[in-house]
């Protein structure tokens, strides 16, 4: 009897602590697989030229979710189809064509890096286009990003200064999200967080096979020396890295909370950084103080 008494109080705790490890596991898991989406790119650009790189991402992505696309299909309401195309459009297949574009020319530690501005690019055209109000503090923290980005992309390669203007791509990107991020918030709030990366995905992913197979891809594939490794590559990209990544993502928001769940934003960077150095990437001083302003501003963004 006692035993029986004491079961619930004894099991309560212990619950709790296995939601937490497995939400911090899923963090964890996320940084590691977003922070190494730059370095997959670099590979798979080896081979394949950068707008190739993108349609493989978005396609592979695409077949990997198209199956439960189809069991979910009645589950979406006729008047949100438009919403989740346009979602799909710029959250998810304009920015896979524009971080391949930059990083023809930019490592990818510095892509990782510039990738963590999208908190930035959220409260901005959340402010501009949304009509969302701020605070001083978030103000504050996007000039600061900014002096941040200024240091980024204006150091070449010998620690000088030059104007590196595929950088601009990376941060498009970003702003494709921010502005996907404040889309959904008013256009999709009332759909499961699941369906919206799976219909936005699955609508645009066609159209990434269709622009892939009228390319040269199956002359490059057949020819070119490695490119089943570069393959498997963005193959890893697009199935870990876009779609199960979403997945994961979308579970740790129900788990937890938007600030616990954004948090992955300060480790990606760190990720990439250390892949980036592994791959033997030179990066500047000058770099890691555009990296800690950056940080720093996408901190006070972030911060409640």
């Amino acid at each position: 009897m006692s035993n029986t008494t004491l079961k619930p109080k004894d099991e309560a705790p212990l619950l709790l602590g296995r939601q937490k490890m497995l939400a911090w596991a899923i963090l964890i898991l996320l940084a590691i697989v977003w922070g190494s989406s730059f370095i997959l790119m670099k590979k798979g650009l080896l081979v394949y030229p950068p707008l190739q790189v993108a349609a493989l991402r978005v396609g592979f992505a695409f077949i990997f979710l198209v199956g439960l696309a189809v069991v979910r299909f009645r589950k979406v309401p006729k008047n949100k189809w438009k919403a989740l195309f346009v979602s799909g459009l710029v959250g998810v297949f304009i920015p896979a064509f524009l971080f391949p574009l930059a990083q023809t020319h930019v490592d990818s530690a510095i892509t990782g890096v510039l990738n963590a501005l999208t908190p930035m690019s959220a409260l901005v055209l959340g402010v501009v286009i949304f009509r969302q109000k701020t605070v001083r503090t978030k103000v504050i923290g996007i000039l600061i990003g900014f002096v941040g980005i200024i240091c980024l992309i204006f150091t070449n390669a010998n620690g000088g200064v030059s104007f590196n203007a595929y950088a601009l791509f990376a941060i498009a990107a970003t702003v494709c999200y921010g502005f996907n991020l404040n889309y959904i918030k008013h256009y999709l709030h009332d759909m499961k967080s699941l369906d919206i990366s799976v219909f936005s995905i699955s609508l645009v992913g066609p159209f990434a096979l269709v622009y892939l197979f009228a390319s040269d891809f199956t002359t490059i594939y057949t020819h070119k020396e490695g490119s089943v490794l570069a393959l498997v590559y963005i193959a890893i990209l697009g199935i870990a890295g876009t779609a199960i990544a979403l997945v994961l993502f979308n579970r740790l928001l129900q788990m937890t909370n938007p600030i616990f769940a954004s948090s992955v934003t300060y480790l990606i960077p760190l990720v990439a950084i250390i892949l980036g150095v592994l791959d033997k990437e030179e990066i500047l001083p000058s770099h890691y103080i555009g990296m800690t302003i950056t940080i720093l501003g996408v901190w006070l963004v972030n911060r409640k």
